[in-house]
């Protein structure tokens, strides 16, 4: 044998992986992936809740520092009325709206909240991000996915219900009934084709200045955690400044979109505590 047989000889044979042992090992790793898929997709959307009650912490924040600078006065939802803007571009908690541009410097919560209007801002949603919805307002740019009660909290200062609402008090922090409960800001959309963003967080039934009927539009959006076509949570902020997710209730009064409702189908403790009065006391 010559030296070049005796190192052929003694080089290692390496046997090679049959068909089926290939598909086996494809199997197992399709296998972990479809194990590992829901878990990865509910960490995704465990960090999109937490950074959304981290923005909604943000804007309370910045809603009681608004307080504070004006007598326990709550910040209202918009200027709207020719009394507050005359012929001028009506104001929102979060800024302006022209033909041109969205201007955040003009909203009441910019002075107290380190954060722009646009996508991926404080004032947007992680769940609900630029692109998923249609944008309000002449300008088609990024405002807010939030809404406001201002509804019960600064009834007068909200645009398309001010005028039937407008008899009710404007609150100061100390006049809220049950913080405990009430809704300061929450997720919020209009129904519509795509979905359109909203600053109103309506409540599940309207005053028509003498009685109350259904919301057949509810604004409360329940994105989070939603599984086809099912109310899944709604992030929200309340008035005595704790932050949270409320689990949807297909029991309550669902618009027509399925993940857009209202919680529960009457306006107390979480819109308008009150609300059972007010005709009364007109």
């Amino acid at each position: 044998m010559t030296p070049r047989d005796l190192a052929q000889h003694r080089r290692p044979q390496h046997a090679a992986f049959t068909l089926i042992e290939l598909l086996v090992v494809i199997a197992i790793i399709a296998l972990l992936v479809g194990l590992l898929t829901p878990a990865l997709f509910s960490a995704r959307q465990a960090a999109r809740t937490t950074a959304c009650m981290s923005n909604q912490r943000q804007m309370l924040a910045g809603w009681f520092l608004y307080t504070h600078d004006f007598k326990d006065r709550v910040m209202p939802l918009a200027y709207w009325s020719v009394q507050d803007i005359g012929s001028g571009t009506p104001i929102y908690w979060w800024g302006t709206n022209d033909s041109k541009q969205v201007d955040h410097a003009r909203g009441f919560l910019s002075p107290y909240l380190s954060a722009s209007l646009g996508a991926r801002s404080a004032y947007e949603c992680p769940s609900q991000p630029w692109g998923s919805y249609k944008a309000q307002g002449p300008a088609k740019q990024p405002t807010s996915t939030y809404g406001y009660n201002g509804y019960y909290l600064s009834p007068a200062k909200t645009p398309g219900w001010g005028e039937q609402i407008g008899f009710r008090p404007w609150r100061r922090t100390f006049e809220i009934s049950r913080p405990t409960d009430l809704l300061v800001f929450a997720d919020a959309l209009l129904a519509s084709t795509p979905v359109t963003n909203t600053a109103l967080l309506d409540p599940p039934m309207l005053f028509d200045g003498s009685g109350w009927s259904r919301n057949d539009s509810p604004t409360t959006a329940f994105r989070h955690s939603r599984q086809r076509d099912t109310l899944g949570d709604c992030a929200a902020a309340r008035a005595d400044g704790s932050t949270g997710t409320i689990r949807g209730n297909p029991n309550w009064l669902i618009g027509s979109s399925t993940y857009i409702a209202s919680i529960g189908t009457t306006n107390d403790p979480c819109y308008v505590p009150d609300w059972a009065s007010w005709s009364a006391a007109r």
